[in-house]
């Protein structure tokens, strides 16, 4: 769809046509006639006369003017509306590389895979849906790091998390450090909607900070924490598994959780990981309004070039015609 940006410009198609009416009149008067002026005169009208098709370059010199105010008013091109997000959440993904996710008991695409290849798999797709959410992620073992602070690039988010190591942060696990690491970077978010995905797949062993306290902590500043709990339970020996009772603190992620308002989920494999991201998509939707944006292109150079080739053919020297022809 083609729109001009400036349509009051098109009045100044009119503006040859003003000063033609409002140009005064000629008046005859006294003059002293010179006898070369004859001649002047007898000589214009026999070049005049001599000339091919003088009308069309009147017709050049109008289509050249109305094409420069075409151009002058900005012909945009608009483009298929774009939905704008409003004010999406600022979301921090904490994940768990201590020595414990190196455990491979996940299936992933028929191949198996320690806890956080699996996690690093369905968490990459949870990110890529969080369009218009500034995105963090914290990693944490025997201490707790900002591996990516919050941002709305998605896409780089997903490649640190890919990046991320067994053992990065050390062997343990600092869920309290964590959440208050977490909590100091949500508090100053400009966001009404701060939330906090915790996953791990053990016990706080680590870390200066209970985590209690800083689920407390995160409570008085409206940081809502959704916890997971990642493990089969199972471990392999001489290609059997034996059933271990799992080693998460249920009920401290659980309490966590119901202290700040979120959820607690318990996931054993990959697919129900994925289930609960999927989940989390739902009690954490995407915020987006009404508002759009119309790309624009500029078409103004199109009108401007013929205007200018039009202005090149009005300048362009006449032919005359040749004595024979005149004779004819």
């Amino acid at each position: 769809m083609i729109e001009l940006l400036w349509p009051w410009m098109l009045f100044a198609l009119l503006l040859p046509w003003l000063a033609y009416r409002r140009a005064p009149a000629v008046r005859a008067g006294r003059a002293v006639r010179l006898p070369i002026y004859v001649e002047l005169q007898a000589a214009a009208a026999a070049s005049r006369s001599q000339r091919f098709m003088p009308g069309w370059r009147a017709a050049a010199c109008i289509a050249a003017w109305v094409l420069l105010v075409v151009a002058a008013s900005r012909p945009v091109w608009l483009g298929d509306p774009i939905r704008l997000p409003a004010s999406g959440r600022d979301l921090m993904l904490a994940v768990d590389v201590s020595g414990s996710m190196e455990e491979s008991d996940m299936v992933v695409e028929g191949r198996r895979v320690n806890r956080l290849q699996a996690v690093q798999s369905v968490a990459a797709d949870f990110i890529e849906r969080r369009v218009g959410d500034r995105v963090g992620l914290i990693l944490f073992g025997d201490r707790a790091y900002v591996y990516s602070p919050l941002s709305l690039d998605r896409d780089t988010v997903a490649t640190l998390l890919a990046d991320a190591l067994v053992g990065l942060a050390g062997q343990k696990t600092a869920i309290g450090d964590a959440i208050g690491l977490a909590a100091k970077r949500l508090q100053d978010s400009p966001s009404d909607h701060r939330v906090l995905v915790l996953l791990t797949d053990g016990v706080n062993t680590a870390g200066e900070l209970n985590p209690d306290k800083a689920a407390e902590l995160a409570s008085t500043l409206g940081i809502r924490i959704h916890t997971i709990g990642f493990g089969s339970g199972a471990q392999a020996f001489g290609g059997f598994f034996q059933i271990q009772q799992s080693q998460i603190d249920e009920p401290q992620l659980q309490r966590i959780a119901q202290q700040t308002g979120g959820r607690y989920f318990r996931a054993r494999n990959t697919e129900e990981l994925e289930a609960i991201y999927q989940l989390l998509d739902d009690i954490e939707p995407v915020e987006v309004d009404a508002l759009s944006l119309r790309p624009q292109d500029e078409l103004f150079i199109w009108p401007l070039a013929l205007a200018g080739l039009f202005a090149g053919l009005v300048a362009l020297p006449l032919p005359r015609r040749t004595r024979t022809e005149a004779a004819s």
